[in-house]
C-alpha cells in the first residue's frame, strides 16, 4: 500500500499535528479557535458504527410507512434496491477520494479542487440544508413519541427539551461522539435483527392467530399505484438512505483513514442494505399497505409500521419497545445530524463560502457555532405544529430526498474528475489506497441514476388533475440550487479546475498503524460476539 506524505490542507483544518493535538498542554496553549484542526480520534469501530446505525433512525422505522402506503409492498422493494445499487456505487466512488484524501470538508472540498469552486459552493449549502431538515424532522419525531406515553408537557416544550439536549452531546469532543454513537447504534441493530426474527414467526404462524404468508402481496396487491406510486416512494428512499455518505465527512477525523474509511465502505454497505430491504420486505408481508394507519400523520409511535404489525400479532409491549427504540434513533440520528451540518458549515466557513466566524472551534476540536448555528435553523420544526403539520413534514421529506440525489450527483461527478486528473497528471490509479470497483461504469450508471432520479421522482405531479404545490415542492430546489452554483460563478468569476493544475495532494497523510490497535474493540460475552457478527 502507498503511504502518503502528509500535506498541509488549503482550509488550515487538517494539519497534521496528531501528537499536538492530543496533548491537553499544546492544544490550550496554542489554540487558534478560527484555524485550529479538528481532532483525529475516530476509529475504525466508530466508523463502521455511524455508518450502519448513523441512518437507522426514525424515518426508516416511521417513515417506511409513509413508502410503503405509496408504493406497495413490491413497489418499495423495486425502489429501495434501486436507490440500494445506487448508493454503492456512490461510496465507492466517495471511498476512493475519502481514503486518498481525508478531509473534514470531504466531498464539499473536492468539489472545490476537482470541479469549480462554484460547485462546492452550491453543493455545501444544498448538504447543510438537508440535514438541518433531517434534524427538523427528527424533533417533531421524538416529539410525538414521548407524547404517545404522556401529554402533561405540550409538543412544542418536548422539542425544546430536546432541542437543548442534542445541542449539549453535539458539544462533546469526537471521541466521546464516536462512543455514543457506537453504543445507541449497536442497540437499534439488536432491535432490527429481533424485530426480524418476531416478523418470521408472525408470518409462519408461529406468534399469532393465523399463517400470513404473502397473502396482502395478493390483496390488496404488490403494488399501491403502479409506476406512479413506484415514483413517489423514490424520493422517500433517497431521504431514508442519505447518511451512508457521512464515512466521508468523518474521514477527517479517523485517525487511520487509509484502513478505517476503506473496512466501512466494504463491510458496512451491505449490511445497510439488508436492514433496509429486510426491513421493508417484512412489512409487506405482515401488513397491507391500504391500513388508514400508516397514513394518519397525527403519531409518529402508533402509526410506526413496526408498532402497528407487532400490536396485530398481540405482542402488547410492541408500542412500548418500539417508541422506546425510536428515542433511542432519533437521539442517535439527531447528534449525526449535527455532527455532519457543523462539520460541512465549517469547511465553508474556512472556505470562504460561509461567514467567517462559523468555522470557530473549541480547545477540544469541536466546532461549536456551526453546531449552534445549524441547531437555530431546525427551528422550522415548529411549522409541522399547526394546521397542516402532515403536508410540511411531506414537503421536508421530498425536500431531503432531491438534495440528497443532487449531493450523490455531485460526488460522481468529482469523482470522475478526479480520475481524469490522475491521467493528466501522469497517477496511476494503482497507487491509491482503495479503488472504486468497477469504474468507469459505476460511477457513470449512479451520475446517470441519480440525474433521472431528480426529475422523475416528481413527474407525479403533472397528472390530471395538475398540483400546483407538488410541483413546488418536487422541483423548487432545482432553480435554487442551480441560483447557489450561477450566482457564485458569475460573482466570484469561477472558472471549472483545469485537469493539469488541479490540486490532488493536499490533505494526504501518512497511514498510522498504532491507530488502528487503539480503535480495535474485543467486547466480551454474547454483546462481544453479535457486534463481530455484524461489524466483522
Amino acid at each position: 500500500m502507498t503511504l502518503w506524505k502528509d500535506q498541509t490542507s488549503h482550509t488550515n483544518d487538517e494539519v497534521d499535528e496528531a501528537s499536538r493535538a492530543d496533548d491537553p498542554n499544546n492544544a490550550h496553549h496554542d489554540h487558534d479557535p478560527l484555524n485550529a484542526p479538528l481532532k483525529r480520534k475516530l476509529h475504525s469501530r466508530h466508523l463502521q458504527m455511524i455508518a450502519i446505525g448513523g441512518i437507522i433512525g426514525p424515518g426508516l422505522l416511521v417513515g417506511s410507512g409513509k413508502a410503503f402506503s405509496e408504493g406497495g409492498p413490491a413497489g418499495v422493494l423495486i425502489s429501495f434496491s434501486l436507490v440500494g445499487i445506487i448508493v454503492y456505487f456512490v461510496m465507492q466512488a466517495l471511498g476512493e477520494m475519502a481514503t486518498a484524501i481525508p478531509v473534514t470538508g470531504s466531498f464539499t472540498e473536492y468539489a472545490e479542487r476537482f470541479v469549480d469552486d462554484a460547485l462546492a459552493f452550491g453543493l455545501g449549502w444544498a448538504y447543510w440544508w438537508l440535514w438541518v431538515t433531517v434534524l427538523a424532522n427528527e424533533y417533531n419525531a421524538v416529539s410525538l413519541v414521548i407524547m404517545y406515553w404522556t401529554d402533561a408537557v405540550p409538543q412544542w416544550a418536548w422539542i425544546l427539551i430536546f432541542w437543548f439536549l442534542f445541542l449539549g452531546l453535539a458539544n462533546f469532543g469526537v471521541r466521546e461522539y464516536g462512543e455514543m454513537e457506537f453504543w445507541l447504534s449497536l442497540i437499534k441493530i439488536l432491535a432490527l435483527i429481533v424485530f426480524f426474527i418476531l416478523a418470521i414467526c408472525i408470518s409462519t404462524g408461529g406468534i399469532g392467530d393465523e399463517v400470513i404468508g404473502f397473502k396482502y402481496w395478493h390483496e390488496p396487491g404488490a403494488f399501491a399505484d403502479s409506476i406512479n406510486g413506484v415514483a413517489r416512494t423514490f424520493v422517500v428512499a433517497g431521504t431514508l438512505y442519505a447518511g451512508t455518505e457521512m464515512v466521508g465527512i468523518t474521514a477527517g477525523e479517523s485517525s487511520n483513514p487509509q484502513k478505517a474509511v476503506p473496512r466501512a465502505i466494504r463491510q458496512v454497505f451491505w449490511r445497510i442494505l439488508i436492514f433496509y430491504i429486510g426491513t421493508m420486505f417484512f412489512i409487506g408481508i405482515l401488513m397491507p399497505y391500504t391500513d388508514s394507519r400508516l397514513l394518519n400523520s397525527s403519531s409518529y409511535g402508533a402509526n410506526s409500521p413496526l408498532t402497528i404489525a407487532l400490536s396485530d400479532a398481540g405482542i402488547l409491549p410492541a408500542a412500548h419497545l418500539i417508541n422506546s427504540l425510536i428515542v433511542v434513533s432519533v437521539i442517535s440520528a439527531g447528534i449525526g445530524s449535527l455532527y455532519v451540518s457543523s462539520r460541512t458549515i465549517l469547511f465553508m466557513a474556512r472556505s470562504g463560502k460561509a461567514p467567517k466566524f462559523l468555522g470557530r472551534t473549541s480547545a477540544a476540536g469541536v466546532p461549536w457555532v456551526a453546531i449552534i448555528f445549524s441547531n437555530i435553523f431546525t427551528c422550522i420544526v415548529f411549522l409541522a405544529l399547526g394546521e397542516g403539520a402532515g403536508k410540511v413534514y411531506n414537503a421536508l421529506i421530498t425536500l431531503s430526498g432531491v438534495a440528497t440525489f443532487l449531493v450523490w450527483s455531485s460526488i460522481c461527478i468529482a469523482h470522475i474528475r478526479f480520475r481524469l486528473a490522475l491521467t493528466a497528471q501522469g497517477q496511476s490509479p494503482s497507487s491509491l489506497p482503495f479503488r472504486a470497483l468497477f469504474y468507469p461504469y459505476g460511477t457513470y450508471f449512479a451520475l446517470a441514476l441519480n440525474v433521472f432520479l431528480v426529475f422523475f421522482q416528481g413527474y407525479t405531479a403533472f397528472l390530471n388533475p395538475f398540483s400546483g404545490d407538488d410541483f413546488v415542492i418536487n422541483y423548487i430546489l432545482l432553480p435554487v440550487f442551480v441560483l447557489f452554483v450561477g450566482g457564485w460563478k458569475i460573482w466570484h468569476k469561477t472558472k471549472i479546475v483545469g485537469l493539469a493544475e488541479m490540486d490532488i495532494w493536499t490533505g494526504r497523510r501518512e497511514r498510522v498503524v498504532e491507530a488502528e490497535a487503539e480503535g480495535k474493540w474485543n467486547g466480551k460475552g454474547w454483546i462481544g460476539k453479535v457486534y463481530r457478527g455484524v461489524v466483522g
